[in-house]
């Protein structure tokens, strides 16, 4: 094999299984233990203080105790590095779990009480923010903002791009750049290691909730966090603090999925661009959004590499319009998450957005399409038919 590296499509197959000649298996193995027997009470004292710490475990007998640590767990870590070029990765129970660390280890835990954050956001993340859940004080602002919003106690700055449910693109390295030092972490659900990689441009932290595309088939619910070696020994001090590891059937599921992400994402792609085409046409369709579309910085191609596999659409009809869709349709499921192989309808703010302020909360009129592998001309039937229903809803 020559030195060139490998392609992202091989890398997403191939990733995390550097062991497996030497175990003499093929798939990844799962390891339950709860806890691990010790060498001695010094080697084990020893790696569980390291542990503790946010460090490895120590060899020959030194992972001590799941919550700490998950032979499983951290091959799927070792792969997402690969994918999101990061020196490494920490896996959490939920992408919820994973951003609650993240806020913890770079504010509270090193004395900085105030995070900025660029909205929109996703619905959980805005919510935790503004909670005061965690003892943040938050400046919520728009991304031209970011430079002026900063403190001397500024921890941390936070966006997402694609952001949701607008789907807004967000500059990562212009934020980088008002950043003046200050960590910024991105929420890279929507394009996944695939599309976008948030650490070339200069962020700190590349944040997926991995119960979405990484996962792919709505059987698993996981966060993690690609980063410095650094950078997730915090992490890591906080996961075993708060008790927050993924477990080892999930890590399975997930690096079992990361193998088929490059597929899936290239068709769902396709299929939304084709759906988000057809449906610009449509007289029951105020607008729709997607990453593609008004892209007048050059954003798409520069910082991302295609617009995914999401649409949003605002209906003429609004909330009423919504509603008869969400009801109306067949083939798509009436559901929050997304990235699953099956294609999700929802209403953002009646749902995932519904504890947003009102100001920062996405029109009633704006509904969420997480495109799967259906046939597009299914799907386009199938919203065909939905939509006709909300002509008469919106007249009611």
């Amino acid at each position: 094999m020559s030195d060139q590296p490998l392609h992202p499509d091989t890398v997403a197959v191939h990733a995390g299984r550097a062991d497996f000649g030497a175990l003499g298996v093929h798939a990844a193995p799962i390891d339950l233990s709860s806890t691990n027997p010790l060498p001695d009470i010094l080697h084990g004292g020893d790696s569980y203080e390291s542990m503790a710490n946010g460090g490895h475990p120590l060899p020959d007998g030194g992972n001590v105790y799941a919550r700490l640590w998950n032979p499983t767990v951290a091959r799927f870590e070792e792969a997402l590095s690969e994918l999101e070029h990061a020196e490494a990765s920490v896996a959490f129970a939920s992408g919820m779990a994973a951003m609650t660390a993240a806020i913890l280890s770079h504010t509270t835990a090193v004395g900085r009480h105030h995070v900025v954050a660029v909205r929109p956001l996703y619905g959980g993340t805005d919510h935790l923010l503004d909670s005061g859940l965690l003892g943040v004080e938050v400046t919520f602002c728009d991304e031209d903002a970011v430079a002026a919003s900063i403190r001397p106690e500024t921890g941390l700055i936070v966006l997402e791009t694609p952001a949701n449910p607008t789907l807004d693109l967000v500059d990562i390295a212009a934020v980088v750049a008002q950043a003046g030092g200050v960590p910024v972490l991105v929420d890279n659900t929507f394009a996944t290691p695939l599309l976008q990689n948030p650490l070339d441009l200069g962020a700190s932290m590349s944040l997926h909730s991995a119960t979405k595309y990484i996962g792919g088939h709505g059987d698993v619910i996981a966060g993690v966090i690609a980063c410095s070696e650094q950078t997730a020994e915090a992490l890591r001090r906080v996961r075993a603090i708060t008790g927050a590891l993924l477990h080892p059937l999930g890590a399975y599921l997930l690096h079992r999925g990361l193998a088929t992400l490059p597929v899936r994402m290239q068709t769902q792609q396709a299929a939304a661009r084709a759906v988000a085409a057809q449906l610009q046409q449509h007289p029951a369709v105020l607008e729709v959004r997607y990453p593609e579309y008004d892209d007048t910085r050059g954003l798409i191609g520069r910082q991302m590499r295609g617009g995914g596999a999401m649409v949003s659409i605002r209906l003429a009809g609004g909330y009423a319009a919504a509603e008869a869709l969400t009801d109306a349709v067949r083939l798509f499921a009436h559901a929050v998450s997304l990235g699953g192989v099956d294609s999700l309808i929802q209403h953002p703010a009646a749902l995932t957005h519904r504890p947003v302020a009102p100001e920062a909360r996405p029109g009633a009129d704006i509904v969420r399409l997480s495109i799967g592998l259906e046939n597009v001309d299914d799907l386009m039937a199938d919203l065909e038919q939905a939509l006709a229903k909300t002509r008469s809803a919106a007249e009611v």
